[in-house]
């Protein structure tokens, strides 16, 4: 949501901290980002870097429909059972890369809590292989074993700094996460 420094020790990078996560009750999938960027966090919005395309991914899976508000791609990400959030609540970080995180000011999100609030999530995707390490490393083993049969996925990062894969590739890739149908006009 924020970035923060403490202005007695202006040699350290600063403390970012993540946004609530995007969700309903109803949800059965969770994507996963490791934090937000810093034009995310300018924003006070997931994946708001214009050269991510997480958006336009959703777009072409039908999940979200183009040129939408924030508001409501979010509101059709849950209507159609997709939840959205980050695997850290705050870190220290240099710049806007995965590899920029301080791994000692890691803070996980609370995914016990969140997960017994969601019990009907059957899948867990991750955008991006640092969203899984982190998960790995710092949550699973804090979570019940009530959640260890939750399939997860890593997937492709939607994020401009890879760009090893091609945006066909990645597009095949997050596949996965599904194809849903819009309601007709007026439905919601």
């Amino acid at each position: 949501m924020k970035e923060t420094r403490n202005k007695h020790d202006q040699g350290e990078p600063p403390r970012v901290h993540s946004f609530p996560p995007v969700t309903e009750k109803s949800v059965t999938k969770l994507i996963l980002g490791s934090m937000p960027g810093k034009a995310s966090l300018k924003a006070n919005q997931y994946y708001a870097h214009p050269r991510n395309i997480f958006w336009p991914v959703m777009q072409t899976l039908m999940i979200v429909r183009p040129n939408l508000s924030y508001a409501m791609r979010c509101k059709e990400l849950t209507r159609n059972k997709v939840a959205l959030w980050d695997v850290l609540k705050t870190c220290t970080r240099t710049g806007s890369l995965d590899s920029d995180i301080v791994e000692s000011s890691i803070v996980p999100n609370d995914f016990e809590s969140f997960l017994r609030a969601h019990p009907q999530i059957r899948a867990i995707y991750f955008n991006g292989a640092k969203a899984e390490s982190l998960y790995v490393r710092h949550v699973i083993p804090e979570l019940s074993s009530a959640f260890a049969g939750i399939a997860m996925t890593r997937l492709p990062s939607t994020s401009p700094a890879n760009a090893s894969i091609s945006l066909s590739d990645k597009v095949a890739r997050w596949k996965v996460v599904g194809q849903v149908a819009f309601p007709a006009e007026g439905e919601t």
